[in-house]
């Protein structure tokens, strides 16, 4: 599923409306895991501002966090479909006027590029 210039700039726009406080976004959709888990927003913001910075090429900018999450912390796919569903949930929960339907499409899109990507290494 390729990301479209609308769904882009979409994902662009809302994400600079995020400034800082993308740490304390990941940190809370994080929640319903373990602490260990929880402590990982930061690494979370950090690796999801590459891929908004990197859109035209998310195997490239992503490839070591797949290779990490895949042979190293052997993470569980599923739990990357679940983190990008806690993570829309959070974000519509702090900014609610941002995220109407046209950024919410472009964010779910986007994220589950991400989450394509950093799955990939599984295979």
């Amino acid at each position: 599923m390729a990301l479209s210039a609308e769904d882009k700039c979409n994902v662009k726009e809302f994400w600079e409306k995020l400034g800082e406080n993308t740490k304390v976004y990941g940190t809370e959709a994080l929640v319903s895991g373990s602490l260990e888990v929880q402590a990982h927003g930061k690494k979370v913001a950090d690796a999801l501002s590459l891929a908004v910075n990197h859109m035209d090429d998310l195997p490239k900018a992503l490839s070591s966090l797949s290779d990490l999450h895949a042979h190293k912390l052997k993470v569980d796919p599923v739990n990357f479909k679940f983190l990008s569903h806690c993570l829309l949930v959070t974000l519509a929960r702090h900014h609610p006027g941002n995220l109407n339907p046209e950024v919410h499409a472009s964010l779910d899109k986007f994220l589950s590029c991400v989450a394509s990507v950093l799955t990939s290494k599984y295979r």
